[in-house]
């Protein structure tokens, strides 16, 4: 029997829950419509001891405080309030509407009745109006939160602002139900907020075994990188579900709410506390100017354009060959200038950079003064399997493009580059060295345009990132695969490379190649076990044989490197800005690199793949191939001719690619990153 009883009231809530707006909103006033006259009639009695038979014949009177309570309360919101999240705006409300109700009804009585109610009674109906209205309220939203037992029990990091914020947007709600909050200031411990109560940090293992916690939130927008990555050390070995806020420049700029709960940032796993940046530095190559971004779809360009139009340029365009890119990502910057009242231009264009005579009409017709070469194929595997592509849009794309912007008299042409292209062991890494060093022979050859490449590392949740990969295949159940145990990354953050990126351009005098600091060097199969065990699983190897997820190690992929360097060499010098380093490098005369470009044309239009790959290795001394031609289309066609390997050729190698000592002393021997 306790059984049907408990489900009856839940059976209730639930009906009610799921009716329209306008049916809840019609039980809310008609429960008014009963309760206001109740309460008058109540503070009255309780005045007089019994109700005078004169103000008993008044029946309008109760009709008035119902026409001088329900418009006030609708006014204020109070029938537009969703209960079952109802907090303390909407107890001003009920105060705020209690009180202008009975100041109505108080001149109501002085002017019609001639005071037939004693002023003492309507101070007992606002004091008993204030207790209806919002107790009524609170206790319909206790009860809806109370029915949901079958939520997911949570803990909520952070019981500042934010954490308030979530805990009342979750309370009440069929997903989640918070327990407890935790917070490292000592002086919140013990005490309840929002109805929850606070705990150390210390007692969290005791707190997930008592209460059932299966879920931590983190709520801490306002703490640095580097806090919220002890926070989640912390955090990582407690076998639970870790996720997280949007930062707090989204929910301050309105793109995110506090409540919008997504798995934790792994930039707040790797990333350091980026430095803010230098003001005359970030602005000095963009405002008041025209400016292009090439690859304005993809991860990098579409940062930087992020980035651009915040700093008041005249104009900036976007170069993109992919419609569906170029489309999300103008959408995207015309909602943002919306939402903040920006006022510049943005022009989409859909175009590809190797179109030489497409870029310098551009150029000319939009009078470019900066341009930000960002359009690259990025993804080394597939680079190394379509290689003539790969040369096509990396190395000649860079070429027209500069050569466009020279003709034009761009003031300043920023070349996004990589780490792979130092001491490159693959097609992409070389194309990109290469690109280099056509520009550093341009500005020897002679120009007044400032060409400069700025080298860095992973971004992390770029295209093709290992972040969204494992998370993935995490979700899917395992196995989550990494290449090689001892495999380690540069990871930055895409905000703080494109911020770095535009900054690193304003200090170019030309030719300049630019290396950003990355910090610590991360080691993929550590990443991968924590980012697993931050979603509440285990790792599942010899160790643990019933755990979740497997790790796989499928072995490096062809051309690929056990780490990533930064540098050719060790002559490097500081700059203006502490994470932007200037690195001196070899170069070429112009002489020779137009050659090279005029041959490599040559072995390209006949799909010529080995001869393509003489002159990558003739070009670039420190590009050492670590397996054979990759080409998908030229080892159909040419099975025979994919045995060239540099690593077990080395005599061919050595001739095609000559050490020059003077000019370019050998690479440094490659050693393991620190940890």
């Amino acid at each position: 029997m306790q059984q049907v009883n408990g489900r009856g009231p839940r059976r209730w809530l639930q009906q009610i829950s799921e009716l329209p707006r306008s049916g809840k909103r019609a039980i809310m006033v008609a429960a008014d419509v009963v309760m206001i006259p109740l309460a008058l009639y109540t503070a009255i009695t309780l005045r007089l001891g019994t109700l005078n038979h004169h103000i008993a014949g008044m029946g309008w009177l109760y009709l008035g405080v119902l026409a001088t309570s329900l418009p006030v309360f609708a006014k204020l919101g109070l029938y537009r309030a969703v209960i079952r999240y109802i907090g303390s705006r909407a107890l001003v409300a009920v105060v705020a509407g209690a009180t202008l109700s009975v100041t109505l009804l108080v001149l109501l009585n002085l002017t019609v009745t001639n005071r037939a109610v004693p002023t003492s009674a309507l101070i007992i109906y606002w004091a008993l109006a204030l207790l209806y209205v919002g107790g009524s309220r609170f206790l319909v939203r206790l009860a809806f939160q109370s029915s949901n037992d079958g939520a997911e029990r949570v803990a909520i990091y952070g019981a500042g602002e934010a954490g308030v914020r979530l805990s009342r947007g979750l309370m009440g709600g069929k997903e989640f139900k918070p327990v407890a909050f935790v917070d490292d200031h000592h002086a919140l411990h013990g005490s309840v907020v929002n109805g929850i109560e606070v705990f150390s940090p210390s007692e969290l293992p005791t707190l997930i075994r008592e209460l059932e916690i299966k879920r931590i939130l983190l709520a801490v927008p306002s703490e640095t990188r580097r806090r919220r990555r002890e926070i989640l050390s912390h955090l990582v070995s407690l076998g639970v579900h870790v996720q997280t806020i949007p930062d707090l420049g989204d929910i301050a700029a309105g793109r995110a709410r506090v409540d919008e709960i997504h798995e934790v940032d792994v930039s707040d796993l790797l990333g350091r506390d980026a430095v803010p940046p230098n003001a005359e530095l970030f602005s000095a190559c963009i405002k008041g100017k025209s400016v292009l971004v090439t690859g304005a779809g993809g991860s990098i360009g579409s940062e930087l354009c992020r980035q651009i139009i915040e700093l008041g340029p005249r104009r900036l365009l976007l170069l993109e060959m992919s419609e569906i890119a170029l489309y999300n990502i103008e959408r995207e910057l015309r909602h943002t200038m919306s939402r903040e009242g920006l006022n510049l231009e943005v022009v989409a264009l859909l175009g590809n950079a190797h179109h030489k005579y497409r870029m310098r009409e551009i150029l000319q017709t939009y009078g470019v003064q900066t341009v930000y070469h960002a359009a690259a194929y990025k993804h080394m595997p597939i680079v190394e399997q379509n290689m003539i592509e790969g040369i096509h849009n990396n190395v000649y794309a860079t070429w027209h493009a500069a050569e466009a912007a020279l003709e034009t008299h761009v003031e300043t042409f920023v070349l996004v580059s990589t780490d792979k292209a130092v001491n490159p062991t693959n097609v992409m890494g070389a194309t990109k060295r290469f690109a280099e060093l056509v520009l550093q022979a341009i500005q020897l050859r002679g120009s007044k345009t400032r060409f400069c490449m700025v080298r860095f590392g992973n971004v992390l949740a770029s295209s093709g990132s290992v972040v969204p990969l494992f998370h993935e295949q995490i979700r899917r159940g395992g196995p989550v695969t990494v290449t090689h145990p001892d495999v380690i990354r540069y990871f930055m953050t895409i905000t703080e490379a494109a911020q770095l990126v535009i900054q690193a351009g304003s200090m170019a005098k030309g030719g300049d190649v630019f290396v950003l600091d990355m910090g610590k060097p991360v080691r993929i199969d550590d990443l991968a076990r924590r980012m697993v065990n931050l979603m509440g699983l285990t790792v599942r190897d010899d160790k643990n044989s019933d755990g979740d997820i497997e790790i796989a190690y499928t072995g490096l992929r062809p051309a690929e490197k056990l780490f990533e360097e930064l540098l050719i060499g060790k002559d490097v010098t500081g700059t203006e800005h502490p994470m932007i380093m200037r690195a001196v490098e070899h170069s070429l005369p112009w002489e020779r690199v137009q050659t090279i470009l005029d041959d490599l044309l040559v072995a390209m239009r006949k799909f010529d793949c080995r001869r393509a790959r003489e002159l990558l290795l003739h070009t670039i001394a420190e590009y050492q191939p670590s397996t054979g031609i990759e080409d998908l289309v030229w080892q159909q066609h040419s099975p025979a001719s994919v045995t060239l390997a540099a690593v077990s050729d080395d005599h061919k190698v050595t001739e095609l690619a000559p050490r020059r000592a003077a000019k370019n002393p050998s690479p440094p021997t490659a050693s393991p990153v620190d940890q």
